[in-house]
């Protein structure tokens, strides 16, 4: 048995012949309109404009900490 998940090999054995049986990929459609293709096919993209954000804020607090700590000292 795989304490990690639960699934003992019988388990995974049922599950498997339950889903052959139900064949659920045949149910299954993508998106029909060019509209929809066109938003799927960008599910898996991780980049964009929010990581320069991310980026320029971060900079941004260092250089008010570092203002922060100069006006401190005067």
């Amino acid at each position: 048995m795989n304490s990690s998940n639960g699934w003992t090999p019988e388990r995974r054995a049922q599950q498997a012949a339950r889903i052959r049986e139900q064949k659920p990929w045949l149910q299954s459609t993508g998106p029909k309109s060019a509209a929809g293709k066109a938003t799927v096919s960008r599910n898996a993209f991780k980049g964009g404009s929010w990581r320069e954000m991310r980026d320029m804020a971060r900079h941004l607090n260092k250089c008010l900490q570092d203002q922060q700590r100069g006006l401190k000292q005067f």
